[in-house]
């Protein structure tokens, strides 16, 4: 037992350690739309702690949740400028969101627990799911590259074009914190992803210690102050949410996008932890959704996007966390991280959004490993990955690049006479989707 329970809580270390990066990217994303820096802080410690702790009380598992990368850019990069294009002021565009996504975490909640989730999966071809986590994976790759200066706003002629790399200290930081990043996951190290977000704030530091540059290292009014976290608490606005005609479909983006995340990875993790019956079928993962469901909900109210469980759970499986123990100290380590939060508060967000652009490449990249579920010979799984990768990425918006492939998927393989592999169900989220595009705010030329 004792030799079982060390294992046990070295993995719950180990799984932290992949996943704390989220306490820096997190709020260096969502204070981007508005959300206030300093507690969001607060809310991505306590979010993570409390639903991770729950996974293990409850489902019994070594898997971890946080706020979901992916699904904070959806919100901050596409959500919340959509309502400032349709004129709802800044402060208030981020609480109709966060309403949004308190909504659409309800509808995982009762699809959870009402069973509905295996007929949803087979609505959703598994090849589409996986167009989803590319699509998501290389708009954070954009993203990144836009936070190091990397990628700059184009040109007439050429809507984005490099940046001045030798010249911009920041790119060249930022450059630097990202080989450090990639070479620790290529070597397969533990934390690799925090490493790299650290060692990006330490030549940064660095560099304005003795070149006076990047002036962005400490914010000039914070100072170690614990924030007041009542600024975030239940100031979602979930009536506006469901005025709003064009944030409808959103919803039910922010529910599908959840619902398949948790969905693969939840799998993933199972086979990798041997959680499968003789058949080789996952089993006993039904309270992981319901903990999964509850905790979007639960965050959505403290004033975070949606959360989930993290791939970076198979770090704790592979050091041999095979109970809810592993979980448990994880979730109790995010808490031990609280005293930090004043230091956290005090860093300027664009000098910690510069530190994230390497995790967010990082992240990107490590999302694309899903391609394997897809047949490129194939020409309707092929149009309708094309169709979902190339709206998210080219029109920056990742709600519209996930709404095209459910309107492309049923009519292509109609006109390929596969009409009998479309499920039902599929003609219905169709027709959501085609909602998002009657209602969209379009810029007016």
């Amino acid at each position: 037992m004792g030799k079982s329970l060390t294992i046990e809580v070295l993995a719950g270390v180990t799984t932290f350690m992949s996943m704390a990066y989220i306490i820096l990217v997190n709020p260096a994303i969502l204070s981007s739309a508005g959300i206030p820096f300093g507690p969001i802080i607060i809310t991505t410690i306590v979010v993570a702690a409390i639903s991770t702790i729950l996974t293990g009380v409850y489902a019994k598992k070594p898997f971890a949740m946080a706020p979901y990368m992916g699904e904070n850019v959806l919100f901050a990069f596409t959500i919340v400028p959509m309502l400032l294009s349709l004129g709802v002021e800044p402060e208030n565009a981020w609480r109709i969101a966060l309403g949004a996504v308190f909504w659409s975490g309800v509808i995982f909640l009762i699809v959870s627990l009402t069973g509905a989730r295996a007929v949803l999966a087979r609505a959703v071809p598994r090849f589409l799911a996986a167009s989803w986590s590319i699509a998501i994976g290389l708009f954070l790759m954009f993203v990144g590259f836009s936070m190091a200066k990397i990628s700059l706003p184009g040109v007439p002629g050429a809507p984005v074009r490099i940046g001045g790399i030798p010249y911009q200290i920041e790119t060249l930081i930022a450059l630097a914190g990202t080989a450090i990043t990639l070479g620790l996951l290529i070597a397969r190290i533990p934390g690799s992803i925090l490493i790299g977000i650290l060692s990006t704030m330490g030549l940064a530091w660095l560099c304005s210690t003795i070149y006076g540059k990047p002036k962005i290292v400490l914010h000039s009014t914070t100072g170690y102050t614990f924030p007041d976290w009542s600024t975030v608490i239940l100031k979602l606005d979930p009536v506006n949410a469901l005025l709003i005609p064009a944030l409808i479909p959103i919803i039910l983006v922010l529910f599908l996008v959840d619902l398949f995340d948790t969905m693969g990875t939840v799998v993933g993790l199972s086979l990798k932890a041997g959680f499968v019956d003789e058949q080789g079928k996952v089993v006993g993962v039904d309270r992981v959704f319901h903990v999964d469901a509850f905790a979007t909900v639960f965050g959505a109210l403290l004033g975070t996007s949606t959360t989930g469980t993290y791939i970076e759970s198979a770090t704790g499986i592979e050091t041999g966390g095979r109970t809810g123990i592993t979980s448990i100290v994880t979730g109790l380590l995010f808490l031990a991280t609280l005293p930090l939060v004043p230091f956290i508060a005090s860093l300027d967000p664009d000098f910690l959004r510069l530190a994230s652009a390497p995790a967010l490449i990082a992240v990107g990249i490590l999302m694309l490993t899903v391609a394997r579920h897809i047949e490129f010979d194939d020409i309707v799984q092929t149009v309708t990955v094309a169709t979902a990768i190339g709206v998210t990425v080219f029109t920056y918006n990742i709600a519209l690049g996930i709404a095209s492939s459910l309107v492309v998927y049923p009519i292509a393989a109609t006109i390929a006479k596969r009409f009998r592999e479309v499920h039902p169900l599929a003609w219905v989220l169709m027709a959501f989707a085609l909602l998002l595009f009657i209602f969209y705010p379009y810029p007016k030329p």
